[in-house]
């Protein structure tokens, strides 16, 4: 069994474990609460690269849910420092929203749809053909392909929506190139995020609503993890992975029931 208490940090990812689009799950309040009051260390690491923290923040104060800042990292700030670390000064064609491109700016990485270094495929609202187009030929001319996450969907209110790896993917099929990805479950972001925390990996727990990302990631991090089935993963569908969770529980609320039995 998963003893909660004697947990020193948690993991968490955002959508389908905190809100679906702008609403709030189940027990967020009360697993925020306990957070909180039992001063744990927690980090949301979201594989989305749209928003920034502070906009995370002040979603989450939208829904009555005072979380500070320095509580957020995303997949664009993990691709923004993978991309500085890798070749500083570099430039890149970038498809994505605020979050992917401030994160970029704030790295000192410049943006060029000529000759770029890098093609850099977030989530967007604006991606159309003509910026597939776009990518793709640059990709062919050398410039070297990066997403920001492989999730190929995510959910929201009425469903699921495409996510990052799905739109890299048409790109992929017509270069015949392979895109790198700097979101979950690349192990960088993941000791990113428990050296933010300030924990050792047996300290910390994973939780997601992806086997595929969120518990693979905290698995082969060293991590406990939890399985939460508020998300895109089901009971059926999580059976069809050779790994297991080391808990699966309906929502985040249920950690706060767990740790008061």
């Amino acid at each position: 069994m998963l003893n909660f208490n004697e947990k020193k940090g948690f993991i968490c990812d955002m959508d389908g474990v905190i809100y679906h689009g702008n609403k709030i799950l189940p027990g967020v309040s009360e697993f925020i609460g306990w957070l909180q009051k039992e001063k744990k260390e927690f980090l949301f690491l979201t594989n989305s690269s749209a928003s920034t923290p502070r906009e995370l923040q002040q979603k989450l104060a939208r829904m009555g849910l005072d979380v500070p800042e320095k509580h957020f990292y995303t997949s664009a700030l993990a691709t923004a420092t993978f991309l500085k670390t890798q070749a500083p000064g570099c430039s890149v064609y970038a498809v994505g929203e605020a979050g992917l491109f401030n994160a970029l700016y704030d790295a000192g990485i410049t943006m060029n749809d000529v000759d770029p270094d890098y093609v850099v495929i977030g989530e967007s609202k604006s991606y159309t053909l003509d910026t597939l187009t776009k990518a793709t030929n640059l990709v062919l001319r050398g410039a070297k392909l990066i997403g920001t996450n492989p999730d190929v969907s995510g959910p929201i209110e009425t469903g699921i929506a495409p996510a990052c790896g799905a739109l890299v993917a048409p790109i992929e099929l017509a270069t015949g190139k392979k895109a790198y990805f700097c979101g979950k479950p690349n192990p960088l972001m993941m000791r990113t995020g428990l050296k933010l925390l300030g924990c050792h990996s047996a300290e910390a727990v994973m939780v997601g609503d992806r086997m595929d990302t969120d518990v693979i990631s905290g698995l082969e991090s060293g991590m406990s993890t939890v399985l939460v089935l508020s998300g895109v993963t089901s009971e059926e569908t999580m059976n069809t992975y050779a790994y297991r969770p080391t808990m699966v529980l309906h929502g985040v609320g249920d950690i706060v029931k767990e740790a008061e039995k």
